[in-house]
């Protein structure tokens, strides 16, 4: 399974969300998995992708987010988190969210 971080050169929450992911999998025992980040520069780098915004999360492509709808806009991402709009998801959903797509 491959875990990809899409993400802008603007977006601040994009190292964060990577650190993030990478706790999140050492909790579920999956601490050896990379984490590999992609670096969109342009609309054209976003086609055939599930970016719906940076920070994106996906394994094996899906979204691990499926609320976000796809987009070819360089932006950022609001995530709905327990304490309201947040530029990421926590760790907890994270985990969640990987448990829920095979880790």
């Amino acid at each position: 399974m491959r875990i990809e971080l899409l993400h802008i050169d603007e977006c601040p929450n994009s190292t964060e969300a990577a650190q993030r992911v990478e706790t999140a999998l050492a909790a579920l025992g999956h601490g050896d998995t990379a984490v590999h980040m992609r670096l969109l520069e342009s609309s054209a780098d976003t086609a055939g992708t599930a970016f719906a915004g940076s920070p994106t999360i996906t394994v094996d492509g899906a979204d691990i987010f499926p609320g976000g709808a796809p987009t070819s806009d360089l932006a950022c991402r609001i995530y709905r988190t327990p304490s309201g709009f947040a530029g990421l998801p926590t760790v907890d959903q994270l985990k969640e969210a990987l448990k829920n797509h095979g880790f």
